[in-house]
């Protein structure tokens, strides 16, 4: 889909679940860790991001609108 759509060249992990009971564990701590708007857990969209530091934990979450280069100064903090 990447490829033919966007003309992705990198690798790419297969497709998991984000949300649900068999949510892939690291999407169960991040979404416990930042929860989004009003508290709801749940990935409402692609390119939700998370924002971890060198220790692993989550310092924030970013709604799939926020761009790259809005957080870079969260992550120039944490550099």
């Amino acid at each position: 889909f990447c490829e033919m759509n966007y003309g992705v060249t990198f690798p790419m992990f297969a497709k998991i679940d984000v949300n649900g009971k068999e949510a892939d564990p690291l999407y169960q701590y991040l979404t416990k860790e930042a929860p989004g708007t009003l508290g709801v857990k749940a990935i409402k969209w692609n390119f939700t991001k998370f924002l971890i530091d060198r220790n692993g934990n989550v310092v924030d979450r970013y709604a799939p609108s926020t761009s790259p280069s809005e957080i870079k100064a969260d992550i120039e903090k944490l550099i």
